[in-house]
């Protein structure tokens, strides 16, 4: 299947400007960037695209084998910027894509030249025994992938807790219904591949140029996580927006917009 109706791949902004490839967290669609795109779009080129089985990609290409590890995401970026021929483009990944973000720029370091790592969690559950706060402990983890087997009420509890913003409620509304717009399926594979994963290994195989982006206030990723990412990735510059939750691209997204656009801009300069 063409990849670009496959990830129902979306290219707009500056023709002949630094390419961002913005890549959606779990349950999500390219939509949740649309607050970005237009700050962003008079600098660089942007490639927006929705994850096989999310958003509106292609019905029928979604595969549960592909997609049970970060890899079959990571192949999507990949084969995205293959299809394209693009180059040295910056990924902005959000949660989960954060480290789908450092698989893809270790396969294909040439077509993925800079990280932007929006939000990262490389492990979502707590390990006491290494005093590492991933924001969850295994019995909530275990609740919430129960949840999603039933199919019961999953978007209504946790989009309020990922949008962190109760001033909001439009926001959160938005999440949830995007949740809730999800095929059930993919979103209980997602699922498990999102907070069953430990990526912490792969952080020292970073080699590109690469922004850590937190905000002040998230309870889905502690800010002692995105510290352990920025110690981890030799160079890494971390950014603390003054923000609360886990999605500033909606929340906060003059400031996310101004943070990508300063690392991005300076990559290109160089």
């Amino acid at each position: 299947m063409d990849v670009r109706r496959r990830n129902n791949v979306v290219v707009t902004g500056r023709a002949d400007g630094p390419v961002l490839l913005l890549a959606h967290g779990f349950g999500c669609d390219q939509s949740m960037w649309r607050l970005l795109v237009p700050a962003l779009s008079d600098q660089f080129r942007i490639v927006l695209f929705d994850y096989t089985g999310c958003g509106a990609s292609a019905p029928g290409a979604w595969d549960a084998e592909r997609y049970a590890s970060l890899d079959g995401y990571a192949a999507d970026v990949t084969e995205i910027c293959e299809e394209l021929d693009l180059r040295d483009v910056t990924f902005v990944g959000h949660s989960v894509s954060a480290m789908v973000g450092v698989l893809a720029a270790q396969r294909e370091p040439g077509r993925v030249g800079s990280l932007v790592l929006l939000v990262p969690n490389p492990r979502y559950i707590d390990v006491p025994e290494e005093d590492y706060r991933g924001g969850f402990s295994g019995a909530d983890i275990g609740e919430l992938l129960d949840s999603l087997e039933a199919n019961a009420d999953w978007p209504q509890w946790l989009a309020p807790v990922v949008m962190g913003a109760p001033e909001r409620p439009d926001l959160t509304a938005e999440l949830e219904a995007v949740f809730c717009a999800t095929d059930p399926e993919v979103a209980r594979v997602f699922a498990r591949t999102t907070f069953l994963t430990d990526s912490r290994a792969d952080l020292s195989g970073v080699a590109v140029p690469s922004l850590v982006v937190r905000t002040a206030r998230d309870a889905i990723a502690p800010l002692s996580v995105s510290e352990l990412v920025h110690r981890e990735i030799s160079g890494s510059r971390l950014v603390t927006l003054d923000a609360t939750g886990h999605c500033p691209q909606l929340t906060a997204p003059e400031a996310t917009a101004r943070a990508v656009r300063e690392f991005a801009g300076t990559v290109a300069r160089q």
